[in-house]
């Protein structure tokens, strides 16, 4: 048996104790010591060689002074010309800094004070407390010396502290000259290292990107500019446009025109677009510009300052108004052999589908027919012919007037309207070919006319205005359908070119009492659809007044919406300019308020990628509402409009709508998959594809219904196998559903 300690007896477990327990040294000389140990020869050379320049500093002897300075300077220019980490001498200095800070407010004013000014403003980098700017304090009282000579890390430091002081000093309204001149250096600095995004960044914290124009020359210009517009995404306005008016002014003066007219046009600053036409002397080059304007889709005429031949003016100004744009379509699907013309059985590829699909009976001929006839108009659109309306009258396979009077009311007038779309932008031949169906007796085909010379006078413009001609004869009629043919077919042929004749010729629809409703929605839309982007006082005045007219019973109509539409058209991208229309819309009937307040801000910033505004939009999404509430839907379809003009943006929304579509309402879920098509239109996404094949077989059939819509829009143009293998799966599942089977054909 163990024997038991004596507990009086400690004496032994002391010794014990103090024999084993070491009691740490609370020496700091000792700690030096070790420190110096851990120093290779080199390092302990030059740490003694430092504490000796710290000492001779202190010097009374001028000279003394002097060459400890120099040696210091040295020594630390030395380490931080290239800094991956803190540098020796930096470390070295530190229990001096404070020595070398006193004596430097007591020395009198010399050459030397400020030799240890600019030490001290390279120690002040890492020694310094945060938020002090003691390294800026003392360059501003130090020698003008290069300041490149202390390396990147310090020039770096020093425009941080910069964009600090000069917000500091602005606030209190203080002098920034000498913030100015140290700018200069700095930017100047930069511009020569390949560091043109930090000398933007410096610039516009202390709000002078004009002296950009100074320091850019042609090995960096383009980054500059690069940089300049990116950032522009991401500023707030007027900023945003400040930024895009410098990176303008750098493309003109390196004669970078087709980039400065792209940025014109993105200002919609006509006096820019006549500056790139006047600094350019290259006629090949100015031919590239009128292709990029008509691109455009604005109206431009150019005069002898801009072009001074009169035979280049002319076929310029052709190119501009698009007078051509039929023959090069023509000539390029010649070049590469796609001028033979389908038929919708050469898309759908039946053979392809189940049997039960295939040997289905058609439940509904008429719709058969208007799918076929939206499906022949888009796949020959522009190619001037097709196997169902341009076919000769003696053809065994049934001429255009057969095809016509296969379908039922509103299917002739798309059947009419089709040959628009397949003669698009060849109007001498559009318009001679539909002018037979201005004879009928039948209402429906002389709208669908109408609604053709609208769409084959798309974005052509013309001094002898046929369309205006030929569609202001109607918009008098008593048939509203006829009505709706002409109005709509002048606002599609006069998109974007502002003419007063048609809004003299409108507005007053907008404002008469014994005009039908649907007459008044797309008079309002067509205005909208002519005067887009333009803020026209006169035209919003009208749809205003008319959506205050509205009773009751009209505003529940599902048509009346499209008079906020047509609202929200005059404002697209124009952010801020809405405000005030935004605010007359808060007096409106409490059925409409909201859905106006929504389309409003979704029109006026889209493609701005305004991060403030997607969050008040999903803020709108996320609230849970009454059965009766109807805006929501435009909420969810701003989000993808406002964030759809660049990539980042686009992902972003993408993962933000898969979550709205997971914890939103019924009426939320069927607007997103709309929404996703209007982010990736002829952009077969693999995630948005994915996403939309489920919703395509959602229970909800408007939801199935958007989401095949979708699927045809992310497609459109690019001959997406795998999206055309979903499509024909789908119209082997819903051949028994005539909506469903129906969107999927179209």
């Amino acid at each position: 048996m163990a024997p038991v300690p004596d507990p009086n007896n400690v004496s032994g477990g002391a010794k014990r104790d103090e024999a084993t327990v070491k009691v740490p040294s609370k020496d700091p000389k000792k700690k030096d010591d070790k420190k110096e140990e851990d120093l290779s020869e080199e390092d302990l050379q030059l740490k003694q060689n430092l504490e000796l320049y710290v000492e001779r500093v202190q010097d009374p002897n001028p000279e003394l002074q002097k060459a400890a300075l120099e040696s210091m300077r040295q020594e630390i220019r030395a380490s931080t010309s290239s800094m991956t980490s803190v540098p020796k001498p930096l470390k070295f200095l530190r229990p001096h800094y404070g020595t070398l800070k006193e004596f430097h407010k007591n020395m009198a004013e010399s050459d030397l004070k400020k030799m240890l000014a600019d030490i001290l403003s390279v120690l002040a980098l890492t020694m310094s407390a945060e938020g002090e700017r003691e390294s800026l304090g003392y360059r501003l009282t130090g020698s003008e010396g290069d300041i490149g000579s202390w390396g990147h890390e310090y020039v770096r430091n020093l425009a941080g502290e910069i964009a600090e002081e000069y917000t500091m000093r602005q606030g209190e309204e203080s002098s920034i000259e000498d913030l100015m001149d140290l700018v200069q250096q700095i930017v100047a600095f930069h511009m020569k290292h390949n560091a043109e995004t930090e000398a933007v960044d410096l610039l516009m914290d202390v709000e002078d990107l004009d002296l950009l124009l100074e320091h850019v020359d042609r090995t960096n210009f383009r980054r500059t500019c690069n940089y300049l517009t990116s950032a522009a995404k991401y500023l707030p306005g007027p900023d945003d446009m400040l930024v895009l008016d410098i990176a303008y002014m750098i493309y003109i003066k390196f004669e970078e025109y087709p980039n400065a007219l792209q940025i014109a046009l993105f200002l919609d600053n006509m006096q820019y677009v006549k500056q790139v036409f006047t600094s350019c002397t290259d006629l090949l080059r100015k031919k590239q510009f009128c292709y990029m304007i008509s691109r455009h889709g604005i109206t431009f005429e150019l005069d002898p300052e801009m072009v001074a031949d009169d035979v280049d003016r002319e076929m310029l100004q052709d190119i501009v108004n698009n007078t051509k744009l039929s023959e090069g379509y023509l000539t390029l699907a010649r070049d590469i052999e796609v001028m033979e013309a389908k038929t919708p059985e050469d898309i759908y590829k039946a053979h392809l589908l189940d049997g039960r699909a295939s040997s289905a009976p058609s439940t509904d001929s008429a719709r058969h027919n208007l799918a076929a006839t939206f499906v022949n108009a888009f796949v020959n659109a522009g190619f001037g012919q097709d196997k169902l309306m341009t076919v000769p009258s003696d053809s065994t396979s049934g001429s255009a007037g057969n095809w016509l009077f296969k379908n039922k009311e509103h299917g002739k007038t798309s059947a009419a309207a089709s040959l628009g779309m397949i003669l698009l932008w060849d109007v001498d031949s559009g318009l001679a070919q539909l002018d037979k169906y201005f004879h009928s007796n039948d209402n429906p085909i002389i709208a669908g006319a109408l609604l053709g010379v609208g769409i084959v006078n798309c974005g052509i413009k013309n001094d002898c205005d046929p369309a205006l001609a030929l569609l202001g004869e109607y918009i008098e009629k008593e048939d509203p359908s006829v009505r709706i043919g002409a109005i709509m077919g002048l606002g599609i042929a006069y998109a974007g070119s502002q003419n007063d004749q048609i809004r003299s010729s409108l507005s007053p629809i907008l404002n008469d009492a014994k005009a039908p409703l649907d007459v008044i929605a797309f008079a309002a839309l067509s205005l909208g659809m002519i005067y887009v982007g333009s803020c026209n006082e006169e035209v919003a005045q009208s749809i205003i007044f008319a959506l205050m007219d509205r009773s009751e019973a009209e505003l529940g109509e599902a048509i009346t919406r499209f008079l906020p539409l047509g609202l929200g058209l005059l404002y697209l991208g124009k952010q801020e300019s809405v405000e005030a229309t935004a605010e007359v819309s808060k007096t409106f009937n409490e059925k409409i308020r909201k859905y106006c307040d929504m389309t409003l801000l979704s029109c006026a910033y889209a493609g701005t990628g305004n991060v403030l505004k997607v969050q008040d939009l999903l803020a709108q999404c996320g609230e849970h509402l009454e059965k009766g509430d109807i805006h929501q839907g435009p909420a969810v379809l701003g989000l993808a409009m406002v964030a759809m003009s660049e990539e980042l943006g686009l992902d972003m929304e993408i993962r933000s709508l898969e979550r709205v579509l997971q914890y939103g309402e019924q009426n939320i879920r069927r607007a997103v998959p709309l929404a996703l098509g209007l982010l990736c239109i002829s952009n077969p996404k693999v995630n948005v594809m994915d996403t939309l094949s489920r919703l395509s077989h959602d229970t909800d059939s408007e939801v199935a219904m958007a989401a095949i819509i979708s699927l045809g829009l992310i497609g459109a143009g690019t001959n997406n196998a795998r999206i055309a293998g979903m499509l024909r799966n789908l119209s082997s599942y819903y051949y028994k559903d005539p909506s469903l089977l129906f969107c999927v054909m179209c």
